[in-house]
């Protein structure tokens, strides 16, 4: 089989990648000799699910999986959190294992705890510290520690000292590319998989300090080229690694989302308050969280989640402990729901334009415990809070720490073949990368991935 190098860009958005291309060259040579064009991501566009449903060729409904934490059936206050045991479909690096390869994982998530595979795995940002093993074979771990100290998973990005997120993040960065090289040097390998998180953690960190059109930008501060000159580092690092994988690998570059600024957070549950679909007894502190406030569940009937979309769950008779909503009225309660949240304003006035998705009718499955209704407010340029207590629906920053970026439904892909050279921009969806990626290592296709192979 062929071998395949796939560079993950968590969070790369196409407008600069693309539009700032001359500015690094490594990329630029890969985009002029391949197949390029954004990929829209899928939903909701989150790093987990996004990068499983990259991998496994299967959509969110399908894996179960709608973010990071999941009601526990329909409870008020039980929830878990997704890890790679999450994930019940074959990923690309479980069928090439199948075929007699081997891969090399590094940082994909969610890799922990760390599955066996056919190759070697390191653990992604949801590990919980250098002292678990996170790394398949164990061994590994010892080899990665003896030469390069305790592995950097994650930088803490949503504090306010911005010069000590930069440093961190150039640090953790370093490492994982001087791992990499280690890796791709003395391990046996056909597919070789890695996710660059620093991308995402600069651009939350500092998205304010380089798009002119934020409302927090202010001209000539001292971070306006951070985000440009992390990539134009990154670049380098790429290509000092693609010079080790050989002249004959496929190449692709992916981002399992795009970004773009965030105009604010808006507090899905006080504006359920306001309608009068969520009664709290008693007045909540300051940025209380909705499961740490007293509810009136016996005339409630609904409420919701914060993140960079909304997720709100109805409070259903015979299915909630204490649920309201009659199972007969459900679908009436939720279809008039959906209406009033697509007609919700901005703060002047101004018309949002906002979706709401029902997952039980937009995936053929929807697995797991997936929400009523998934909101993506204004076209998810307006964060959702959950948090209460604000005095107000709208806010100019982030409720749970400084966050100046949110995600956008489209990423981008780079797919270099050195065997067939061709400048062809082409939008794809996120489910064409598994089938792509397979077709490339002239592996089969399985018939129940959603995509398509790029050719």
């Amino acid at each position: 089989m062929r071998k395949v190098l796939i560079i993950g860009l968590d969070c790369a958005p196409a407008e600069i990648v693309f539009d700032r291309r001359s500015e690094f060259p490594v990329l630029n040579r890969l985009i002029e000799g391949g197949h390029y064009g954004t990929m829209r991501s899928s939903d909701p566009p989150i790093t987990i699910p996004a990068w499983m449903v990259m991998s496994t060729g299967k959509d969110a409904g399908r894996l179960g999986l709608y973010g990071f934490r999941h009601r526990t059936g329909p409870t008020y206050d039980k929830m878990w959190i997704a890890t790679s045991l999450s994930i019940k479909e074959p990923a690309m690096w479980d069928l090439v294992g199948r075929a007699g390869g081997q891969s090399i994982l590094v940082s994909v998530p969610p890799s922990y705890p760390p599955r066996p595979l056919s190759g070697n795995r390191i653990g992604c940002f949801i590990t919980p510290g250098a002292d678990k093993d996170y790394t398949y074979p164990k061994e590994l771990k010892a080899e990665i520690e003896a030469e390069f100290g305790p592995y950097l998973f994650d930088v803490p990005f949503r504090i306010e000292n911005r010069a000590e997120i930069l440093k961190e993040i150039y640090r953790m960065t370093e490492q994982r590319f001087a791992v990499m090289h280690r890796l791709i040097r003395t391990k046996p390998w056909d597919l070789f998989m890695f996710v660059e998180i620093g991308v995402d953690r600069v651009q939350h960190a500092f998205w304010k300090f380089h798009d002119k059109t934020h409302h927090l930008y202010t001209p000539g501060n001292e971070f306006e080229s951070t985000i440009i000159d992390y990539y134009k580092f990154v670049d380098g690092k790429i290509g000092a690694l693609l010079a080790e994988a050989g002249e004959d690998t496929v190449v692709l570059v992916v981002s399992d989302h795009g970004a773009k600024r965030m105009k604010g957070a808006f507090c899905v549950n006080e504006w359920l308050i306001s309608q009068g679909d969520l009664v709290l007894q008693g007045k909540p502190e300051r940025g209380a969280s909705i499961e740490k406030t007293p509810v009136d569940w016996d005339r409630t009937k609904a409420w919701g989640w914060g993140g960079y979309y909304a997720r709100i769950f109805l409070n259903v008779e015979g299915r909630e402990p204490r649920g309201i909503v009659k199972a007969a009225d459900y679908e009436k309660e939720r279809d008039a729901l959906a209406e009033r949240l697509r007609g919700i304003r901005g703060p002047n006035g101004e018309p949002w334009a906002t979706q709401v998705i029902k997952p039980d009718q937009y995936f053929a499955e929807a697995r797991g415990d997936a929400p009523d209704l998934m909101v993506y407010f204004d076209d998810l340029f307006w964060r959702s809070a959950g948090t209460l207590g604000w005095g107000t629906m709208y806010l100019a920053e982030n409720d749970t720490g400084p966050d100046d970026a949110v995600h956008a439904q489209h990423g981008m892909y780079i797919f270099y073949d050195p065997r067939a050279k061709a400048s062809v921009r082409k939008n794809i969806d996120i489910t064409d990368v598994a089938p792509s990626v397979l077709r490339a290592m002239e592996l089969p296709v399985p018939g129940d991935m959603k995509g398509s192979p790029l050719r």
